[in-house]
């Protein structure tokens, strides 16, 4: 297996979790096209990004090399981001918007769309972006060498 590719499964791996986000979104009534690019909500695609990185080091470098422990230690990092800091983000951003609409009127209209909400992920959003992560990240290493 080539780097490039090695670059290509996360990728797909991201692209697979947005849609699947914007399918989600669809089955809800609220089928937006900005949710193919948007942070937060089901599922995690900086999860699914990490954990098909990881997989994919590890099936081609091995379960022991420095690399897979790289693109753990990375990986591990980015989700607890996700899941820890970008959530309590999120939070910030609902009290912040209740605050503004407080504010004098030319202050308020600085946010006319208020402050991001929907910043982080849960810890099911995470799960199921690992799980999308490592099956992409498996089935299309094996495809590749098949």
């Amino acid at each position: 297996m080539t780097v490039p590719f090695l670059l290509l499964i996360p990728l797909v791996a991201v692209a697979v979790a947005q849609i699947v986000k914007f399918i989600i979104g669809g089955l809800r009534g609220q089928l937006r096209v900005k949710d193919l690019l948007a942070y937060g909500g089901m599922p995690s695609a900086h999860t699914a990004f990490v954990v098909s990185l990881g997989t994919a080091v590890g099936l081609q470098e091995g379960w022991d090399s420095p690399a897979f422990a790289v693109a753990v230690v990375f990986g591990l990092l980015i989700i607890r981001d996700a899941v820890g800091l970008r959530q309590l983000l999120g939070e910030h951003g609902r009290i912040l918007n209740m605050l503004i609409v407080d504010l004098p009127d030319d202050i308020e209209a600085k946010y006319p769309h208020g402050l991001l909400e929907r910043v982080g992920h849960t810890p099911l959003q995470a799960t199921v972006g690992g799980i999308i992560g490592l099956i992409l990240g498996y089935s299309l290493h094996v495809w590749w060498l098949g």
